[in-house]
């Protein structure tokens, strides 16, 4: 309710209400198990029954104003793992081209999560990618953008993966950092 004794104070906490609401911040975090390895997200990603078996978690990234759909954030786990940091990598940035038709560049750095260290990889461009592994049919999204996340133990590689509407994955990039540092590998 306005304030009719002071307007502007009243707009401007009502200016603060609507922000807090939109970002999200009313839903409390969420810790997410995905089988060995958890971590925290913001509680308006929504998660959802992984859509193969593949996958050991997955939650939608509401859309940011302006943007037609919500990114995805899918994370993997690959027992004895999937090949070196360095070869994900490379495959991920195949999965996007800049407006020449090459491959963007690509960021990667090693952070440190709770108890384990944490690749942050973020490539952005037209995402090109297979609709399913080893299919010939391939996404064809412009101005899409990637955070990815790498952990690797001697026993599994873990892969987290977001991939959305530019302005949508720029908007969540701050909740990513914050998911990857409070990333755990159970009996480490």
């Amino acid at each position: 309710m306005m304030n009719m004794t002071n307007p502007v104070r009243g707009l401007a906490l009502g200016a603060i209400a609507v922000a807090v609401v939109a970002l999200g911040a009313d839903a409390p975090p969420q810790t997410i198990d995905a089988g060995g390895l958890t971590f925290q997200a913001p509680g308006s990603w929504k998660s959802s029954r992984p859509s193969s078996l593949m996958r050991r978690a997955q939650l939608a990234v509401p859309a940011a104003p302006g943007d037609g759909e919500a990114a995805e954030l899918v994370v993997f786990a690959f027992p004895g793992g999937a090949g070196s940091v360095q070869q994900n990598v490379a495959r991920w940035q195949q999965q996007f081209e800049d407006p020449s038709g090459n491959p963007p560049k690509i960021t990667s750095e090693t952070r440190r999560g709770r108890n384990v260290d944490v690749t942050v990889v973020e490539c952005a461009g037209r995402y090109v990618a297979a609709v399913q592994p080893g299919s010939p049919e391939r996404f064809d999204k412009p101005d899409y953008r990637m955070l990815a996340a790498i952990v690797q133990t001697p026993e599994v590689a873990y892969f987290l993966k977001m991939v959305g509407p530019d302005k949508t994955v720029q908007q969540a990039k701050p909740a990513f950092d914050d998911l990857c540092r409070s990333i755990k590998v159970q009996g480490r």
